[in-house]
C-alpha cells in the first residue's frame, strides 16, 4: 500500500487519529496537505505549502513523516514551537499511531548550561549584579537535577538575565574535546541523542549556523536524513542571511577581552601582561565605536565605499587597523601560553577569527552582498548576502537530488506570499522549481471576524497619527474591558502609544496595559492570556516586532487586534535598499515585486493573531487609510482572510457591542465556546 493510501486511512473518519484523539475532526484542507506531503516523501523533491490558520498543518506533515518510516528532520523558527513539537505533538502522534519512533530535541549551544563556564562563573568576583548572584545560586541547585541542561526547563530564569552569557558557551569560546567537562557536556549529550534518533527537532537558527560553519553537529546528522520539514518557513530567508554573511560587534570584542583577562589571571598570572593585552582590545573596540559619533539607537549606516556614510574614512580605516593590531597582539600573547590550558587555545582561535573578520571589512564588499553598520550601545559591522537562494541551490538541493531515492524537502507556513506561485518565498529561497500548494483556512471568517479601516484619519507620516491610534484603542478598550492587542510597525510608535495608554488607564483598575520590553516576553504572554479570568483586570498588550507572529491566544482573551500602519519594510534599510536596487536593475518594479508582497505577508501575520479557533470572534482594525485609498490597497486587502468589512465607526462600535453581548450570553471566559453566528 502506498504512503498516500496509508495516510488517507489515518485521516479518515473513524481512522486511527479519530480513535486516538477525541477532539480530532477530519478537514479536507488538512487531508489535501497531508497527501501532498506523502507524495513528496515518496518521490523526493521540494514542496512549498501555504496552509491557512486552522488547517492543522502540524498533523499534515507529521503523520506522513512518521508513517513513512524515514529518518526525519523537523525545523521551526522559534524555540517555543520546537518545544511544543517535541514535548506535545510528537509524543501524542507516536502514541496514536503506535509507532516505535525515537525522537530527539536539538538546540543551539546557547540554550544549554555549560558546566565549564558555570565553574568559571563560580570563581568570578565580577558578576554583573546581585540578581545575577541570586540566579547563579538557583542554577547551582538546578544543575543537580537536570538531565538535559536545557535552560528553558529551569523555572524562574529570566531569558534576559545577564548571567546567561556567563554560563553558556558559544562556538567561539567552547573548548570542544579539550574541555574538562567534555564527557558530561549537555550539548554533546543532545547531539549524541540526535544522531541516534529517528526524528530530530531543531530550529532554523541552528540549521543555518551549521550550514555556515559546519559546527553544530548537523554536519553528521543531515546526510543521514531523507525527509527535511521546515515549519514557519516564512522566516527562512531572513534567518539564513544572518548566518551566511560576516559579522563582528564591539560587544563580542569586549566579551573576548573579558574572557581573555579572566583566563589569563586565573591560569597564567604573571606570564603575560594580561591587563595590557585586554585593555588594547577594549580601547580599539571603543575607539571604533567613537568614530561613528552620536546616532539614534537602531540606526543603520550604509557602507558602500571605504567607510560607512557620515563617518570620516581616514579615522575609520585607522580604527580598523588598531583593532586588527590589538587582535594580532592577543594572538601572539596567547601563543606563549597555549600549552598550559585548552582555554588559551580556544582564545587564540577567537583572536584569529576576529582578526580575519576585521581584515575582511577593510577590503571590498563581496558581490551580491550588502554591507552596513548597526549603531547602538555597541557597533555591529555586517556584510550579508541579499538572500539564501545561492546557498540553497548550491549546497542543499544538489545533495537532495543526488541521493537515492531523492530526499524530500517540505516548506510550510500560514503566510508565504500573496500570489498563487508564492514567489515572495520561493524566489529568495531558491525554490522557484518547487511544487507549490495553497490550502485555505477552514475558518468561516465572514461570520467570525470583521475588518475596519478608519476614514478621515491623518496620514501615517503625520505626527498626530500615533495619538489618534491611542484614542481609538482607548475608546475600544473601555467598551471591551481589555482583550486587545496593538501591533506597531516601529519601536517609536510602540513607546508612544504604550505610554499614552498606560497614562490614561493608570490607577483606574479597569485594565492592565502591558508594553513590550517592560516585562520578559514569556511573562507578558502569560498575563495577556489570563485576561480578566479570576477577577483580574482585563489586558491590553502593545507590542511590535516578534509579536506580529507566533502569538497564539485562542478564546476571548483576544478579540480586537489594532495595527497602527501598513507594515512596509523601511526603504532606508541597507538590505531593503539593496534588494530593491537589484530588482530595478533587472527591469522589475521594486514596489510591486518587493515592498507590496512584504507588506502583504506581514499584514497577514498580524491579522492571523485574531482568529485561532473555530469559535473565536473578533475585529481587526488597520489604522492606515492607504489600505482603502490607494490602488495597491486592494491587493493587500485581498491577502487578508475574507473578513466582513465595517464601513463606519458606528459599525465598528456596534461590532464591539456584539462581542460583549456574545461573551455575556456564553457565560464563559477563555474557552470561548459561544456560537459565532451572532457576529
Amino acid at each position: 500500500m502506498s504512503l498516500q493510501a496509508v495516510v488517507g486511512e489515518a485521516f479518515a473518519p473513524g481512522g486511527v487519529l479519530a480513535r486516538a484523539a477525541g477532539e480530532f475532526k477530519p478537514r479536507r484542507e488538512q487531508l489535501a496537505m497531508a497527501l501532498a506531503v506523502s507524495r513528496t516523501i515518496e518521490t523526493g523533491g521540494a514542496l512549498v505549502v501555504e496552509a491557512g490558520t486552522g488547517v492543522g498543518k502540524t498533523f499534515s506533515y507529521l503523520v506522513p513523516a512518521l508513517l513513512s518510516g524515514e529518518r526525519v528532520l523537523l525545523s521551526t523558527a522559534t524555540k517555543t514551537l520546537q518545544d511544543q513539537l517535541f514535548g506535545r505533538d510528537l509524543p501524542r502522534l507516536v502514541q496514536a499511531l503506535g509507532l516505535p519512533v525515537r525522537s530527539a530535541l536539538l538546540k543551539g549551544r546557547g540554550s544549554y548550561l555549560c558546566l565549564h563556564r558555570l565553574e568559571l562563573a563560580r570563581r568570578d568576583a565580577q558578576l554583573p549584579d546581585r540578581s545575577s548572584l541570586r540566579a547563579l545560586a538557583k542554577v547551582e541547585q538546578w544543575v543537580q537535577v537536570t538531565r538535559t541542561g536545557d535552560l528553558a526547563e529551569m523555572p524562574g530564569l529570566d531569558e534576559r538575565s545577564p548571567l546567561i552569557p556567563l554560563i553558556t558557551s558559544t562556538r567561539e569560546n567552547c573548548l570542544g574535546a579539550q574541555c574538562p567537562q567534555f564527557r558530561a557536556c549537555h550539548v554533546n549529550l543532545a547531539r549524541r541523542e540526535a544522531l541516534a534518533a529517528d526524528v530530530v527537532v531543531i530550529n532554523h537558527h541552528l540549521f543555518f549556523a551549521d550550514l555556515a560553519v559546519r559546527e553544530s553537529g548537523m554536519a553528521e546528522l543531515l546526510p543521514t536524513v531523507r525527509v527535511a520539514i521546515f515549519d514557519e518557513a516564512h522566516q527562512l530567508n531572513e534567518t539564513g542571511v544572518q548566518f551566511l554573511g560576516t559579522r563582528v560587534t564591539t560587544g563580542q570584542l569586549l566579551d573576548f577581552a573579558r574572557d581573555l583577562l579572566a583566563a589569563g589571571l586565573q591560569l597564567a598570572r604573571g606570564l603575560v601582561d594580561w591587563q595590557q593585552v585586554a585593555s588594547a582590545i577594549e580601547r580599539a573596540a571603543r575607539g571604533l565605536r567613537l568614530t561613528v559619533g552620536k546616532a539614534y539607537p537602531g540606526t543603520k549606516l550604509r557602507w558602500i565605499g571605504r567607510a560607512p556614510e557620515n563617518v570620516p574614512s581616514d579615522a575609520w580605516a585607522r580604527a580598523l587597523e588598531e583593532l586588527h593590531a590589538a587582535c594580532t597582539q592577543a594572538m601572539a600573547a596567547l601563543d606563549t601560553v597555549s600549552e598550559m590550558a585548552p582555554d588559551f587555545v580556544r582564545l587564540q582561535e577567537r583572536a584569529s577569527q576576529f582578526a580575519q573578520r576585521v581584515a575582511s571589512f577593510s577590503s571590498k564588499c563581496a558581490l551580491e552582498s550588502v554591507r552596513w553598520v548597526d549603531v547602538g550601545t555597541q557597533l555591529r559591522l555586517v556584510e550579508s548576502p541579499l538572500d539564501i537562494a545561492k546557498a540553497v541551490q548550491t549546497r542543499l538541493l544538489p545533495d537532495a537530488q543526488a541521493a537515492q531515492p531523492p530526499k524530500a524537502w517540505i516548506f510550510t507556513s500560514a503566510t508565504l506570499g500573496d500570489d498563487a506561485q508564492l514567489r515572495w518565498f520561493t524566489e529568495p529561497c531558491g525554490l522557484t522549481t518547487a511544487e507549490t500548494l495553497h490550502v485555505g483556512s477552514p475558518f468561516d471568517y465572514g461570520r467570525q471576524a470583521a475588518v475596519y479601516v478608519p476614514r478621515q484619519w491623518p496620514k501615517p507620516s503625520d505626527p498626530a497619527h500615533g495619538a489618534q491610534v491611542a484614542d481609538l484603542v482607548e475608546m475600544a478598550v473601555r467598551r471591551l474591558g481589555g482583550r486587545t492587542l496593538v501591533l506597531t510597525t516601529t519601536l517609536r510608535a510602540l513607546r508612544s502609544i504604550g505610554e499614552t495608554l498606560q497614562g490614561r488607564f493608570e490607577g483606574a483598575g479597569l485594565v492592565d496595559v502591558l508594553v513590550q520590553g517592560q516585562w520578559p516576553k514569556r511573562r507578558l504572554m502569560e498575563r495577556f492570556r489570563q485576561g480578566d479570568a479570576s477577577g483580574a483586570p482585563g489586558c491590553v498588550l502593545v507590542a511590535s516586532a516578534s509579536f506580529w507572529e507566533g502569538i497564539d491566544v485562542p478564546g476571548d482573551a483576544l478579540q480586537l487586534v489594532v495595527i497602527d500602519k501598513l507594515p512596509f519594510p523601511p526603504p532606508n534599510d541597507p538590505l531593503v535598499e539593496a534588494r530593491a536596487q537589484r530588482l530595478e536593475a533587472a527591469g522589475r518594479s521594486a514596489f510591486n515585486d518587493y515592498f507590496v508582497p512584504e507588506a502583504a505577508v506581514a499584514l497577514k501575520q498580524g491579522a492571523g493573531r485574531l482568529i485561532r479557533h473555530e469559535s473565536d470572534c473578533g475585529v481587526l482594525v488597520v489604522c492606515d487609510t492607504r489600505l482603502v485609498g490607494m490602488g495597491y490597497g486592494r491587493r493587500l486587502l485581498g491577502a487578508l482572510p475574507p473578513m466582513r468589512r465595517l464601513a463606519s465607526q458606528e459599525e465598528f462600535v456596534g461590532a464591539l457591542a456584539a462581542l460583549n453581548a456574545g461573551r455575556a450570553r456564553s457565560g464563559v471566559t477563555r474557552t470561548s465556546t459561544m456560537d459565532p453566528n451572532w457576529f
